[in-house]
């Protein structure tokens, strides 16, 4: 394992102190400023989805990205600026 890398990764949190990971549900995410915009630049269809509103406390990011097809290591790191 790359110590080096992993020291910069989790050295990279946003301002709450609690980085977003593949594990973070949609609903925590929601709650960050700016995460909304971020979220529909990738075009994630949950935002506007009502079954997903009423599942957003269980919906991992990583999940809806590996269904979907969106770039979840790219989306992490915008989220996590």
């Amino acid at each position: 394992m790359d110590t080096k890398n992993l020291s910069q990764h989790s050295n990279k949190k946003p301002k709450d102190g609690k980085e977003i990971t593949e594990e973070t549900v949609l609903a925590e995410i929601l709650q960050r400023k700016g995460a909304e915009e971020i979220l529909a630049g990738y075009d994630l269809p949950c935002l506007s989805c009502p079954f997903a509103k009423m599942e957003m406390e269980q919906l991992k990011i990583g999940d809806i990205c590996e269904q979907y097809g969106i770039d979840l290591k790219n989306l992490l790191k915008d989220l996590n600026k």
